[in-house]
């Protein structure tokens, strides 16, 4: 018999509350998640061996096994802790991944002031130094389907990396740089070149490209001209031209709205 007494569904014997159904949804959910996270590491065996004991431990009860039952218990407070330490570094990069989520970074500021320094820092040597460099730096329209087409990197932004990539002859200085947050996450990405008719003539393939991308998502595109070691930064399908590395910085922190608190250039 089924039938509905205030938020509460019955079914025969069973009385399941809309807060069940709610507490089952979440569970499974992290459940996938976290098979998503750690598939393909080698915390997966080990964490199929703590299920296993979890339904021994599970079955020891119901049968009334107690010495069993203390045994299991035991054994799996021992084998979460011996979990915790062997697999720390795939645990921290579970919560790094969570961090970074789109969702939470909408409720929580993440400050980026020294990326956006070693950034400009970069900018700067690179073009001092006649390196041509095209970084794309993603705001709220994705990129991944740029990042696909390089190779993946994430690592922490630094001006020595960056200009240890564009640096010429090196394996990945030709195609453009994605940057996610304060990550680096792939490098040597192919752009798609810009039709609009407009753009003129003169502007080289890195130019060009940028401006493709303003076109296609909302990144800041900076561009480090190789023939004239002039600064530029494309958006939303116009770009800017020679632009000192303080005007550059100061533009970065208007596009990324106050993500990008107030420091000294070092």
């Amino acid at each position: 018999m089924i039938h509905f007494e205030g938020d509460t569904l019955w079914l025969g014997f069973l009385s399941i509350r809309f807060f069940d159904l709610v507490d089952i949804a979440v569970v499974s959910f992290l459940t996938y998640r976290l098979f998503i996270l750690i598939r393909g590491t080698r915390a997966v065996p080990m964490f199929i061996g703590l299920f296993l004991i979890v339904i021994v431990s599970i079955l020891a009860d119901i049968l009334h096994l107690d010495s069993l039952t203390y045994v299991i218990s035991n054994l799996r407070n021992i084998f979460l802790v011996a979990f915790v330490i062997v697999f720390q570094p795939e645990l921290r990069r579970i919560l790094i991944r969570l961090g970074e989520n789109r969702l939470m970074a909408r409720f929580f500021t993440i400050e980026q002031t020294d990326s956006l320094d070693q950034i400009v820092s970069a900018a700067r040597r690179l073009a001092r130094q006649g390196i041509g460099a095209l970084i794309v730096m993603e705001r709220d329209v994705g990129t991944r389907n740029l990042v696909e087409t390089g190779t993946p990197i994430r690592a922490p932004i630094s001006a020595e990396l960056l200009i240890t990539i564009f640096t010429p002859n090196t394996p990945l200085h030709d195609g453009a740089v994605v940057i996610r947050g304060n990550q680096i996450v792939a490098a040597a990405c192919i752009l798609p070149l810009t039709q609009n008719p407009v753009v003129e003539k003169s502007l080289g393939t890195r130019h060009r490209a940028a401006i493709g991308v303003s076109e296609e998502t909302d990144a800041a595109i900076i561009v480090v001209s190789e023939e004239t070691s002039r600064i530029s930064l494309a958006h939303r399908g116009a770009i800017e031209i020679g632009l000192t590395p303080d005007e550059l910085k100061t533009r970065l922190k208007e596009l990324f709205h106050g993500r990008w608190s107030d420091s000294e250039d070092n």
